[in-house]
């Protein structure tokens, strides 16, 4: 079950909608039905239904007496679940340097029980180190402010927590091509430092599995930008892919999500395997 004390607002919001969408189903009910009951339509309903849009009490209460819900607990359950949903998650506090597409990925990824990605430019948001990360940033926002650069920094240092938790910590499943290792993101003792921490990262922090896609493994496969695929502990939930790109993102559909993931178990066997990868990062290491 999804642990509620971690669950980010965007999670939350997810397992409401897919309860709903399952009590709404089972009493064959249409969501232009239930969405009239709302005062609203299908559109909204769907919307609701996949988690894109927040929930007043009063609708949830309405489609709970549509549905037939009569027991006391489960329907409060659920509307403690809808209040639980209108905290703000720590990121809102940073809302000036977070981009509003990017705010749901992160609410996704802090919730998340599991994160599988590739990178071909960068090592993974996850895995940078504070040094590398500010060289990045600097990187793609060459004309901020410096106290606008430390605000994107700490935003993505805050980020890694999740891979630290004392408890439930999120198992991270990291793809990284060659190239990204080989870019000198600010100068040899960053990179150094950097690589040194994936070395640290793969030996010792057993929830983690580095891989590195060498370049004599990536010649035939389709890739492309970058792919993060997120998956909850939570059964109601399917999983997400997101796929990010230089000014904004987007969430494949249930076909294209399949074919991601395939591509990801592909890249995943033609990446070196972790006790290889760790020989690649020392050997890494002597070009810088």
């Amino acid at each position: 079950m999804l642990d509620h004390r971690q669950a980010g607002p965007t999670a939350l919001r997810m397992q409401i909608g897919a309860r709903l969408r399952r009590l709404r189903e089972r009493n064959g009910i249409s969501r232009a039905t239930a969405g009239a009951a709302i005062r609203g339509s299908a559109s909204k309903m769907s919307r609701l239904e996949n988690g894109r849009h927040g929930f007043k009490l009063r609708d949830v209460t309405d489609l709970l007496d549509l549905y037939g819900v009569r027991d006391r607990g489960e329907r409060d359950s659920l509307l403690e679940l809808v209040d639980q949903a209108k905290e703000p998650g720590w990121w809102h506090a940073y809302g000036d340097v977070v981009p509003t597409w990017f705010e749901q990925y992160l609410g996704l990824e802090q919730s998340a029980a599991a994160v599988r990605s590739y990178e071909a430019q960068y090592v993974p948001g996850l895995l940078q180190t504070r040094e590398y990360a500010r060289a990045v940033i600097a990187l793609e926002h060459d004309k901020a402010l410096h106290e606008v650069l430390d605000r994107r920094l700490t935003v993505r240092m805050m980020r890694q927590k999740i891979l630290y938790r004392p408890t439930n910590p999120v198992s991270l499943w990291a793809i990284i091509d060659e190239a990204a290792l080989r870019r000198p993101f600010g100068g040899p003792a960053t990179m150094r430092g950097q690589i040194e921490h994936l070395i640290e990262v793969a030996r010792h922090m057993p929830h983690v599995n580095v891989q590195v896609l060498p370049f004599a493994a990536s010649g035939d496969l389709p890739l492309g930008g970058p792919v993060t695929v997120l998956r909850f502990a939570e059964n109601d939930l399917d999983d997400i892919v997101y796929l990010e790109q230089l000014t904004g993102a987007r969430y494949p559909e249930v076909q294209e999500v399949a074919r991601c993931k395939e591509v990801m178990d592909l890249l995943a066997i033609r990446a070196a395997r972790p006790d290889r990868t760790i020989t690649i990062l020392e050997e890494l290491l002597k070009d810088y």
